[in-house]
């Protein structure tokens, strides 16, 4: 079956979407983030190789990175949308494969998409995506994320990498304004185009150390680094699909995250 065609924006402004496959961490160290949004910035502040200004890919209004998935709200240009996000996604994972010894798709399918074709609905994103880590519980407010682009909006901060296009929306929306309905929780019934619950909260060490222990009756846990293959990856998928994240199993276990990787 061909796939669907997407939905057209009329002001060519966009909610992006980006998940890794099966659920799959896509951020495991403060550097992952860091990489990615180098390489946002090089699709909205692009350069030539003597370093001069060229002009944008795309123009960037909001972002936010997740352990798993990442929302981006912006413009298209003349290129169109799929080759800026694609350039970034090809080059992230080529980064990501080669630092944590893995091959493959790193991303799920292509990415998701819907078009913004009103103001309304534009600061209603604005919201949405910056409070996204205050609906996943890893965070108490707007401002305590690290990974979002409200640093770009609230002066009180300093910004260490600008990538988003701010004055355009300052100039249809106070500073003020903004940062009130910013800090306004949103209704829960929202029918916004996202991913689900991969926002829940992850598990903690001490449950999946219980679950290990449960499913192991084996009070040491670095002993599953030792048993046979096939055992040691079938209790590897359990604590995957139990929740656990790459680095809480390497943790416990003493098996490399490289090998839980690819189990």
């Amino acid at each position: 079956m061909p796939r669907k065609a997407r939905e057209k924006s009329g002001t060519g402004i966009y909610h992006v979407m980006l998940r890794g496959i099966n659920h799959q961490d896509i951020f495991e160290e403060r550097s992952d983030y860091w990489k990615f949004l180098k390489l946002l910035r090089l699709q909205t502040h692009p350069e030539d190789k003597q370093g001069h200004p060229l002009p944008p890919h795309c123009i960037v209004y909001a972002y936010c990175l997740m352990t798993n998935h990442v929302h981006l709200l912006l413009r298209e240009l003349d290129e169109g949308l799929m080759p800026p996000v694609k350039s970034i996604t090809i080059a992230y994972a080529q980064y990501f494969n080669l630092k944590y010894e893995r091959s493959g798709h790193l991303f799920q399918d292509r990415f998701k998409s819907e078009p913004v074709n009103d103001m309304g609905y534009f600061i209603t994103l604005l919201r949405y995506i910056h409070q996204n880590p205050i609906a996943a519980g890893i965070a108490s407010s707007v401002d305590g994320y690290t990974w979002s682009s409200w640093c770009e909006y609230d002066d009180s901060k300093p910004c260490a990498l600008p990538v988003c296009t701010t004055q355009h929306v300052f100039g249809r929306i106070s500073r003020e304004d903004l940062t009130a309905l910013v800090n306004e929780p949103l209704p829960k019934a929202l029918n916004i185009l996202d991913f689900g619950n991969e926002t829940a909260v992850r598990v903690t060490d001490e449950k999946v150390r219980e679950y290990l222990h449960t499913i192991c009756n084996n009070d040491n846990l670095t002993e599953i680094q030792h048993y046979p293959k096939d055992h040691r990856n079938d209790i590897i998928r359990m604590a995957k699909d139990y929740g656990a994240s790459i680095r809480q199993i390497s943790r416990l276990t003493g098996v490399s995250e490289g090998i839980i990787r690819k189990i």
